[in-house]
C-alpha cells in the first residue's frame, strides 16, 4: 500500500497494489500494520456499500459529532466517483477547505478520511458501488451534514446540477 498526502491534514489517497496474473488480480483492502506505521491508528467497526443506481448521485456532506466522530477509508468495487472531504476542525490548518479525488474500480485508490471532516460523493458512471470501512459505530442522534453547495466551501463537483439526492442531503444547513 501506497499513502500519498491530500491537501486536507491527515487525509490520504491510499493506493493498493494490485498483483496480477493469468487468473486475474489479488490486492490487499486493508493492512492494520501498513496504516499504523504511516501513523494512522484504524480500527474497523462497520463496513458498509452505498449502490448508486444512475450517474450524478450526490450523497452528502456527512460526518458524526463527537463524540463519535468517525474515520472511514472508502473505495469503489465499480462504477467511478467523486470523492469530497471537507475538514470541520476548528483548530486545524486546513478547516473548512475541500479537496476531491475520483476514486474507480480500475484505478485501485481509496481515500482516507479522518475524524471530524464531512465526507460526500458524487457518481460518475451508472451502477456504482462504493465500499466504506468505518471506525465508529452509526449513531443516528450524532449523525449531521452540511450543505453540499455551500458558497463558503466552493466545491467544484465535476457533474453539472441538478444532481439525483434526498432532501436531507439537499437541504443541510450552510456552514
Amino acid at each position: 500500500m501506497k499513502f500519498v498526502k491530500l491537501p486536507i491534514e491527515g487525509a490520504f489517497i491510499i493506493e493498493t497494489e494490485e498483483n496480477k496474473d493469468e487468473r486475474g488480480s489479488f490486492s490487499r483492502q486493508f493492512c492494520k500494520k501498513e496504516l499504523f506505521d504511516c501513523g494512522l491508528d484504524f480500527d474497523i467497526k462497520q463496513c458498509n456499500i452505498s449502490k448508486n443506481y444512475k450517474k450524478g448521485v450526490l450523497r452528502g456532506m456527512h460526518y458524526q459529532k463527537e463524540p463519535y466522530s468517525e474515520i472511514k477509508i472508502v473505495s469503489c468495487f465499480q462504477g467511478s466517483f467523486f470523492d469530497v472531504i471537507v475538514d470541520l476542525r476548528r483548530t486545524s490548518p486546513t478547516y473548512l477547505k475541500w479537496c476531491g479525488v475520483q476514486l474507480s474500480a480500475q484505478n485501485n485508490k481509496m481515500t482516507y478520511i479522518p475524524k471530524n471532516c464531512a465526507h460526500g460523493f458524487e457518481t460518475l458512471q451508472d451502477n456504482t458501488i462504493i465500499y466504506y470501512q468505518v471506525s465508529q459505530d452509526f449513531m443516528p442522534d450524532y449523525y449531521a451534514g452540511i450543505r453540499y453547495n455551500d458558497p463558503k466551501l466552493g466545491i467544484q463537483w465535476l457533474l453539472p446540477e441538478p444532481h439525483i439526492m434526498n432532501a436531507r442531503d439537499a437541504n443541510y444547513p450552510l456552514i
